[in-house]
């Protein structure tokens, strides 16, 4: 049986962006179909579009908010699913080195002809492919 992390390795970089990638393995598990989870990981690629917070660490946090947020106000599961985040989050960057695109792929996306210079060098088969099997992993790791 194929895991979450074969098929979103096969899958990206292809027409999704890391986020929409990371976001659509765990969609359906929380209740919210793909074509929603495509569409709010959209702005969220490439740190989004300005080099920040990777888009598959940002897709992680969103599945950590989708199995563990609050829809009242609940201080305690407030609590709760801010903890997970940041389990998630620093397990993300201690297994990857850093936390934003840029500091992740050593220059910066957002600049002028940055998102050329990742495809010209092939970053997202050989850089960000990783990060999206890394955040993958991790949230399988922690059960999601």
């Amino acid at each position: 049986m194929e895991t979450k992390v074969d098929i979103v390795v096969d899958k990206f970089p292809g027409s999704f962006n890391c986020a929409q990638s990371t976001l659509m393995m765990f969609a359906e598990d929380y209740g919210v179909d793909e074509a929603t989870a495509l569409r709010i990981g959209a702005g969220l690629g490439g740190g989004c579009h300005f080099g920040e917070i990777c888009g598959a660490a940002s897709a992680g946090a969103a599945v950590v908010g989708m199995k563990y947020g609050h829809t009242k106000p609940d201080p305690e599961q407030y609590a709760i699913c801010r903890a997970k985040t940041k389990e998630f989050i620093e397990m993300f960057k201690e297994e990857n080195g850093a936390l934003s695109c840029r500091d992740l792929l050593g220059f910066d996306m957002a600049e002028p002809g940055g998102r050329e210079r990742a495809i010209e060098e092939d970053l997202f088969n050989t850089r960000c492919k990783g990060f999206v099997r890394s955040a993958v992993e991790i949230l399988e790791d922690l059960g999601y």
